[in-house]
């Protein structure tokens, strides 16, 4: 009996009762900074808005004075909080990118991926192998999840939490995640997600373009329709108040 001390734990059986937890309800494995306790960043952009808030409408109410001042001074200061607030913070701005990255680059490492698991690679060596050959973000992510399933980790659980982690990458985990639940060659799926994907881009660079197309005409109706109003109709107003007055 104490020689089996020594003998090692399979793999398999080391991700067991994670696998269970996370069928019961627990989260089981998650990222370091998935367990991180809650950030205190938060409070500190309060405090910057607040003070930034303060000297805004602190400088309003010195530079008019009076009642007036303090008036003006009480609205910008509640103007700066709200409009402060509403700014997307540099640590959101980042994600937002990124996210938008991960998105950019989901159909070419869908059909990467479908193409190293219809060549029979294992599900490790494929995205550890997809994960080299893109850059960042998404490179060293899939890099660190074919780690993951190298060592023995559920596959189900691994995607389901990369696809927590980066919306972006959400509707890949949720195709792997299918077939490895229902047991269907994977390489279908994963050429029709890269499609799909291609056509939605393609659909919202369309509409940006007409965004932009009305957009920019909007700046050139308000120059044209004054000009109008003065060419056109302001001097046939005048003619007519002319003559109204020389009849009278």
């Amino acid at each position: 009996m104490p020689a089996a001390i020594g003998l090692p734990v399979p793999r398999r059986a080391r991700w067991g009762g994670v696998l269970a937890r996370a069928r019961a309800g627990g989260r089981g494995w998650e990222a370091p900074a998935a367990r991180a306790g809650p950030s205190v960043g938060g409070g500190r952009g309060r405090r910057r808005r607040a003070s930034l808030a303060v000297g805004a409408g602190a400088g309003a109410a010195l530079l008019l004075g009076g009642v007036v001042g303090v008036v003006v001074g009480a609205l910008t200061t509640a103007g700066t909080y709200w409009w402060s607030a509403r700014m997307p913070s540099p640590v959101d701005r980042r994600a937002a990118l990124e996210e938008d990255h991960l998105a950019r680059q989901l159909p070419l490492g869908a059909e990467l991926l479908a193409a190293c698991l219809g060549s029979a690679a294992s599900p490790s060596a494929a995205v550890s192998a997809v994960g080299r050959s893109l850059g960042a973000p998404i490179g060293p992510r899939l890099v660190a999840l074919g780690g993951e399933l190298a060592l023995g980790a559920p596959p189900e659980l691994c995607w389901t939490r990369l696809g927590e982690q980066h919306p972006a990458l959400a509707p890949l985990a949720r195709c792997l995640v299918r077939t490895s639940l229902g047991g269907v060659p994977v390489a279908g799926p994963l050429v029709g997600l890269a499609q799909a994907q291609r056509s939605a881009a393609a659909r919202s660079a369309r509409a940006g373009v007409r965004r932009a197309g009305v957009f920019a005409t909007a700046p050139l109706g308000l120059c044209f329709l004054p000009a109008f109003v003065l060419i056109g109709v302001v001097p046939v107003v005048i003619g007519l108040t002319a003559r109204f007055t020389q009849g009278m």
